[in-house]
């Protein structure tokens, strides 16, 4: 079977304590919030969107472009699910937001975790992956 490639787009919000965003997905998983690109949405676009969705958070200031890295969909029971290829477009942001509220059922937890913490949480083994390459610009 021929794996669908898809879009993602997502972000790296840090608060004025240095922690990092991450947010539940299903209550199964862990990883920074994204989500996928809706047609005619440009990828800072559908990061600010899913952050919004996934955290609650709409005060962000847009820092700069991360790496994009490609990876299969995460499954139910946190497996790789790779009936889905995503390409995601990852943005780093800071927000003065402490208050964490997710609008998205499918996300239904998000916290504020030490960013020396955070590759630990992550559930997908990319996910850590790229959150370690890029911790030193954070």
């Amino acid at each position: 079977m021929i794996a669908k490639e898809t879009r993602s787009a997502g972000g790296v919000v840090v608060n004025k304590k240095r922690q990092v965003l991450v947010v539940s997905q299903h209550g199964t998983s862990w990883s920074l919030p994204k989500g996928h690109i809706e047609n005619g949405e440009e990828p800072l676009e559908t990061a600010k969107r899913e952050i919004e969705e996934e955290s609650g958070i709409t005060d962000l200031k847009f820092i700069k472009i991360l790496k994009s890295y490609k990876r299969f969909k995460i499954s139910l029971d946190g497996g790789e699910d790779q009936s889905e290829k995503k390409t995601i477009f990852m943005f780093l942001f800071s927000t003065n937001q402490e208050e964490l509220s997710p609008k998205d059922p499918e996300n239904p937890e998000a916290r504020w975790v030490n960013k020396a913490q955070v590759a630990r949480l992550l559930t997908h083994k990319k996910d850590k992956e790229f959150f370690l390459k890029i911790i030193n610009q954070i």
